[in-house]
């Protein structure tokens, strides 16, 4: 029988409160990072692949974009194939496939054997990321999955943190090819610890007490004996943010519960567009950040690699601080952090048209574009699960990350045409005109607003 048996009630007062949950995030944390590894890499070796087999901006642009086809692609199959087996069983053989083809990349020998196996790269990638948002929602009560979604997000920042300077060293001493053996090798090890460590529900897990249990399914925080449990934000004592919600359209909707009303909703739609815009700005980043310090900036190979990590670096704490923000301050709401990266990313585009060329100055505008532009960038993933029941969820965030990821796919190949036929300022241009219209369509979204009655969930 499962040692967590505890139901969504009230945490007995004299049980042990375990805290296995940030365990499973720790682990979360560090597997997100090396998939976020496993498709930065292309990054810095971009542009000895453009030279190995002489391609063309646009050409490069399709080897980075053809990852995120597949991985926009296998989006919604895999949150289907999430609900039907669970993540225990689905991860690991993800995990597994994610590896494989990470390690074939280092072992192609034209630019179309390239093409394929980051098209392959992305097919086996997309589940992670279903599986593991669907761990989070299940594993976390609702006050702390924006903090949880953002520590997620930040791992993916991380990622791209790490790899420059690493891979930069790696391909001055072994060799770009050896930037892929070496990213592949973990992934093996840590889809054996998922599948031992991770139950599908926190009940089910023989490290989780009762009353941790309890805890995650209550979505209450637990209290000492005897002391009375934070007020929330809809009751009568605490701050009901009226005047915020009538700007970002807060108010009490149902959650959805099925495909049919997923794939009708114009609210997970409208996420996913915005998502396709700010993914789309990130994308551009990530693949062709190295390859305009190199060409544009004429860097050298080590200050390329110090140099677009800033970026990243300023991601990480904006994905920390944005989910801290929208738990904490704002009520759970978070549309506000959304907005606040849409706005804040077009004057920051504008302002790298005029990008300095000394490596720390132009570090740190590149670190504050990071950071500004991943404040709201978790809330894209912890939003439909405002939306939407516990069952239903894993679609829902499949749909939304089916727009990002369309966005990855779609902005770094419209980068190489964009440098064929024009610059990079055009680039920047149109990266914050994109950023633009993501706020214009996030307005129109209805943040869900806590109700004063239970939710059945």
């Amino acid at each position: 029988m499962a040692r967590g048996a505890a139901t969504a009630g009230a945490v007995p007062a004299t049980e042990r409160m375990t805290r296995y949950r940030w365990v499973v995030m720790g682990l979360i944390f560090v597997v997100y990072t090396l998939a976020a590894a496993d498709r930065a890499n292309i990054g810095i070796v971009l542009p000895f692949v453009k030279k190995a087999f002489a391609m063309t901006n646009t050409e490069a642009g399709a080897v980075v974009s053809l990852f995120f086809v597949g991985y926009s692609v296998m989006q919604i199959p895999a949150g289907l194939l999430v609900k039907r087996l669970g993540t225990r069983i689905v991860f690991p053989i993800f995990m597994i496939l994610t590896s494989l083809f990470t390690g074939l990349l280092g072992t192609t020998g034209s630019a179309v054997a390239m093409k394929l196996n980051r098209l392959a790269l992305g097919f086996a990638e997309a589940p992670l990321p279903v599986t593991m948002l669907s761990t989070m929602n299940r594993w976390f009560p609702d006050q702390e999955k924006g903090t949880a979604v953002g520590l997620f997000l930040a791992a993916a920042k991380f990622g791209p943190v790490v790899v420059p300077p690493l891979g930069a060293l790696i391909i001055a001493t072994l060799g770009w090819q050896y930037v892929f053996f070496i990213c592949a090798l973990p992934g093996l090890v840590f889809a054996v610890l998922w599948y031992v460590l991770v139950a599908d529900e926190p009940a089910r897990s023989r490290f989780v007490s009762p009353a941790e249990a309890a805890h995650i399914g209550s979505g209450r925080a637990a209290t000492p004996a005897g002391r009375a449990p934070p007020a929330s934000p809809t009751s009568p004592i605490a701050p009901r943010f009226d005047r915020l919600d009538r700007v970002i359209r807060g108010r009490s909707v149902r959650p959805i519960a099925t495909a049919r009303e997923t794939f009708a909703s114009g609210n997970i739609w409208g996420l996913a567009i915005g998502y396709l815009m700010m993914t789309g700005i990130i994308n551009v980043i990530l693949a062709w950040l190295p390859t305009y310090l190199t060409t544009v900036k004429h860097f050298s190979l080590m200050n390329v690699g110090f140099v677009a990590s800033a970026p990243f670096v300023g991601g990480v704490l904006g994905n920390i601080m944005g989910g801290l923000f929208s738990d904490r301050l704002v009520g759970k709401r978070r549309k506000p952090t959304i907005l606040i990266s849409t706005v804040s990313t077009v004057f920051m585009m504008v302002a790298l048209v005029h990008a300095p060329n000394e490596p720390v100055t132009l570090a740190i505008l590149l670190f504050l574009t990071g950071f500004l532009l991943n404040v709201g960038y978790s809330s894209f993933t912890v939003y439909p699960a405002e939306l939407t029941t516990k069952d239903a969820y894993p679609l829902a965030v499949s749909v939304v990350n089916t727009g990002g990821q369309a966005g990855g796919a779609l902005f770094p190949f419209l980068t190489g045409l964009l440098l064929d036929a024009y610059n990079w300022d055009a680039v920047f241009l149109f990266l914050g005109a994109s950023s633009l219209l993501a706020m214009g369509v996030i307005l129109l979204v209805v943040e869900p607003v806590e109700r004063d009655g239970p939710v059945p969930r």
